[in-house]
């Protein structure tokens, strides 16, 4: 029999979702693991403990700052409280020395700070098993039951509202992978402001998550790898619903406009850390847009949640609906091969 190597990225969700079948089930776990699901959720008596795990692979730049937010995004947006992270950090031999260490782990412990998180264990080691840094994150936090939301918790009628825009994540990893083609062809100010993405807009998603609490949401989820479709597509197959996507509604900022197409990466099949997606009513989304707009947050109604049957749709800037577009690897792979 022939063995066929997977690609880079994650694993098909048919895939993912045979394998997981097998795994252990227990009354006390409120949210399994599952496709679409980015954190476990266990009952711990006064309350849920919300607990998640996300490597960093595609940048090496800045990743104890990458691995707290995403990590915290993946608890926020099940709507809990991070509290608790820890991390293995495995450092390439040869190639690291202590100045290394040193600012990883000021980043890490910054980032902490900044999201509100206690940084608590892990472990760290050179080894020759790696040839960049890896840092593989953990998160426990927590939320009370009346918060909970899941990826799942889509309803046919619902509108789909995204928070901020689409590769935010990946234009601060352009920015700093291809610094100096994007200095030399869009100047220094273009290329230090792409790269400040990680901060600004921002790659965390916390505070928007927090600001849903007391709305009637549905379904909330952070796009990360893959990016803003692949985002919506594990909205729909955890909760088993369709969607019809409005691609001119879509927020875009200008600059990732522009690094995607300089690099001719896809926006909406890269990296998303910083978006956040939510299903909810109509109505209900609505005065939710407004309370971001008070806050000073972007957000905007870009489609509709649909019976399964009418599939998974997108409506081009022309009119023409066709399928969702799907990225078996994040785009963002482009910049590395």
């Amino acid at each position: 029999m022939t063995k066929i190597t997977l690609p880079a990225g994650k694993l098909r969700p048919e895939v993912l979702d045979r394998l997981l079948r097998h795994t252990s089930l227990a009354p006390e776990l409120i949210v399994g693991p599952a496709v679409g699901e980015d954190a476990a959720v266990i009952d711990y008596g006064d309350r849920y403990l919300v607990v998640t795990t996300d490597p960093i692979t595609f940048t090496t730049e800045r990743c104890g700052w990458y691995s707290v937010c995403i990590n915290a995004n993946d608890i926020a947006a099940c709507g809990g409280t991070p509290r608790y992270y820890s991390a293995a950090i495995i450092l390439p031999e040869g190639k690291t020395n202590l100045r290394d260490v040193e600012n990883l782990f000021s980043e890490i412990e910054d980032a902490c700070r900044q999201v509100g998180v206690l940084w608590v264990g892990g472990h760290t080691e050179v080894s020759c098993a790696v040839n960049t840094v890896l840092v593989a994150g953990q998160m426990i936090g927590e939320v009370a039951s009346e918060d909970l939301c899941r990826s799942s918790g889509a309803q046919v009628g619902d509108a789909l509202v995204l928070v901020k825009s689409a590769a935010i994540e990946a234009t601060a990893i352009i920015a700093t992978e291809k610094a100096r083609e994007i200095e030399a062809t869009c100047g220094t100010e273009l290329a230090e402001r792409t790269r400040n993405f990680l901060l600004d807009p921002g790659i965390s998603v916390v505070r928007e998550a927090a600001l849903a609490r007391g709305f009637p949401v549905h379904a909330m989820h952070d796009p990360t790898e893959g990016g803003l479709v692949t985002g919506i597509r594990e909205i729909c197959v955890a909760s088993g619903c369709g969607v019809l996507v409005e691609e001119n509604s879509v927020s875009v900022l200008p600059e990732t406009e522009h690094l995607c197409r300089q690099f001719g990466l896809h926006p909406l099949g890269a990296i998303s850390s910083g978006a956040l997606l939510l299903t909810l009513a109509p109505e209900a989304a609505s005065h939710l847009v407004y309370h971001y707009a008070e806050a000073g947050i972007p957000a905007v109604v870009i489609g509709e949640i649909l019976r399964t049957e009418a599939g998974l749709q997108l409506r081009d800037e022309t009119g023409n609906v066709a399928p969702l577009p799907m990225f078996e690897v994040d785009e963002i792979t482009k910049l590395f091969s």
